[in-house]
């Protein structure tokens, strides 16, 4: 089977088509505003609260501002936005922890809120895509069962059964609101990959301010966290431009539409451990690796990392970057809370694969694109 790589996959869409995507400035939804922008038939409305700190200038994009939690708003912006044919719902309410029954329902409002203000007025709606993650197979309620084998999750693995997983509410709610009169499809992405200011579980933002001030102070590149999640698989790497390709081809092929809805894992594709890569993730930013200073069980980034504000704002100014704060990029916590999961997550893409969409990535590739591509917004140094 040809195998796809990360630059060379682009899907033609159907000509004369509108898409909304709730979450235009978000890690995926950032690239699928690139992509369909970049076929001219495509006519796009970009959804979220705060615009991106450069805004996009394209004729054919269209950017909202809109909290998705306000029912009142949400009908107002939403309703008069007759020509929608493809709806991409790649955005979530995180104002609640993971898992929690208030996270639950705070998500699956905001959903409805939507789908009141565009069922009614999108008569020419044919597909709508939906972004969860493959933490749709685990809960992230203790108590933890660490010492099962490792398990590749497929599309059909059973719901966790622990918890308040917001991806089952969503579905269930597109399953029920969409009533088989329209195709959608969830996409199932690992850890995602990509470039944005507006979203929090951003995973390259913290890296590369990591990176950045650990080359400005001479600090050791360490990885902190515990020993299982250096040196096993652990969870599966997402290149934004892969998921939001996957959404596209979802969307736009008709041999993957389904009214009951249609699932598939999102993901690079080779599984990897940090200690093969992290080395090579140092030397890209500028840093001398000893390979004995690598690990750390000890080592906590919101700790080592909680009085740096000051010094990236000296690193934004003296590089000539875009100005942002520490908290627009970084979020420490998630990196502890990623480098210390107790839980796989691994999933397969057979099922992509085999239904035609076969581009893959590998991790460290990915890693050091989206390095670079910060650069080019001039992000990071």
């Amino acid at each position: 089977m040809a195998v796809k790589k990360c630059e060379e996959a682009e899907e033609a869409p159907i000509k004369n088509d509108v898409a909304i995507i709730l979450g235009a400035t978000g890690l995926v939804g950032k690239e699928l505003v690139k992509k369909l922008l970049s076929k001219s038939r495509w006519k796009v409305y970009g959804i979220a609260r705060k615009p991106e700190i450069t805004p996009i200038q394209n004729p054919n994009y269209h950017f909202i501002s809109c909290d998705l939690l306000n029912p009142l708003q949400t009908q107002q912006k939403l309703s008069i936005l007759t020509d929608v044919t493809h709806v991409f719902w790649v955005t979530w309410a995180s104002q609640f922890p993971l898992d929690s029954q208030d996270c639950y329902e705070q998500n699956k409002a905001m959903m409805s809120n939507a789908l009141d203000a565009l069922l009614p007025t999108a008569k020419s709606l044919k597909h709508f895509s939906l972004q969860t993650g493959t933490k749709h197979y685990v809960s992230l309620q203790p108590p933890f069962d660490t010492k099962e084998e490792t398990c590749y999750y497929d599309e059909d693995s059973p719901r966790a059964s622990r918890g308040y997983n917001f991806y089952y509410a969503l579905e269930d709610l597109l399953k029920e609101r969409l009533g088989g009169r329209v195709a959608w499809s969830v996409h199932r992405p690992g850890l995602i990959m990509g470039s944005s200011q507006r979203t929090l579980f951003n995973f390259m933002g913290s890296l590369c301010v990591y990176g950045t001030i650990c080359k400005h102070s001479n600090l050791p590149f360490v990885f902190g966290g515990t020993r299982e999640c250096w040196e096993e698989m652990h969870i599966d790497a997402s290149d934004a431009r892969l998921v939001a390709g996957q959404h596209i081809w979802a969307a736009t092929n008709e041999e993957t539409y389904s009214s009951d809805g249609q699932a598939f894992n999102a993901i690079n594709g080779p599984s990897f451990a940090w200690k093969d890569i992290w080395a090579a993730i140092g030397m890209k930013f500028g840093l001398k690796v000893v390979s004995e200073n690598l690990f750390s069980e000890d080592f906590m980034f919101s700790t080592a990392m909680a009085d740096k504000g000051e010094v990236w704002k000296g690193i934004v100014e003296k590089e000539g970057l875009i100005q942002t704060g520490i908290e627009d990029l970084a979020n420490w916590v998630f990196l502890d809370m990623l480098f210390r999961c107790p839980l796989k997550m691994l999933g397969t893409r057979e099922k992509a694969d085999r239904m035609g969409y076969t581009m893959r990535c590998d991790a460290l590739d990915s890693v050091l694109y989206w390095i670079d591509e910060m650069r080019e917004e001039r992000l990071i140094p």
